[in-house]
């Protein structure tokens, strides 16, 4: 857990069933979020990670737009913010595999669209996890992203990142334009999008995630 690995994975296609309606599920400290079924096929799978000093419920509104079509699945981290940022990787990386695991294990997901997904401090934790677990993580969705800190990488996972060209917690200057040059040169598919707005999510920014992550 040390080195950020996740072991969690979903189940093939067809195995899992569909067990709960549509709508809001506590797991732990975690939450789930059911869209209405469009269906028996597997859904994409959207691992939503808080800012510092947020929660799940936070996290949620920050996509509210976009929960419909996926799966979103919101952790809880044991500190203020994650882990990486209070001593190193470990107790955010165990109960988030858990979570995950007991996820795949009741529901169908579709393997060829899981994304880790964040706002602030939980973009640039979503953006490690995703690089350091590519055979897991499909997508990357970085909302306001301050930094990206794996510590080995895996494959090449599709990666989105937003900015607000107005950001006063996060300068985008220190930040995503800084950040999102050396990911196109370390060869990573690239999304970048600025917006003018400041540390937020707008709705067309959040669709747009949405279709990066659902387009073929």
């Amino acid at each position: 857990m040390e080195e950020g690995h996740l072991a969690a994975r979903p189940q093939p296609i067809g195995a899992a069933p569909w067990p709960q309606p549509a709508g809001l599920h506590p797991l732990g400290e975690a939450l789930l979020r059911v869209p209405v079924a469009p269906g028996a096929g597997p859904l994409p799978l959207i691992l939503m990670l808080h800012g510092a000093g947020g929660d799940p419920a936070r996290a949620l509104r920050r996509i509210e737009p976009i929960a419909e079509a996926a799966l979103v699945l919101l952790p809880k981290s044991r500190g203020a913010t994650w882990d990486v940022l209070e001593g190193g990787y470990g107790p955010d990386i165990a109960r988030i595999d858990a979570v995950l695991a007991e996820v795949f294990a009741a529901w169908p997901v579709d393997p060829a669209r899981v994304a880790a997904a964040g706002f602030s401090d939980g973009a640039s934790y979503a953006l490690s996890l995703a690089m350091m677990n590519g055979a897991l993580f499909t997508h990357g969705l970085a909302f306001s992203p301050g930094f990206a800190a794996p510590l080995h990488v895996e494959g090449k996972p599709r990666l989105f990142l937003s900015h607000g060209t107005e950001d006063r917690v996060l300068n985008i200057d220190l930040c995503s334009r800084r950040l999102a040059p050396k990911l196109k040169r370390a060869g990573y598919p690239l999304t970048y999008l600025e917006f003018d707005g400041g540390h937020e999510v707008p709705e067309a920014i959040a669709q747009r995630a949405l279709a990066f992550l659902l387009e073929d």
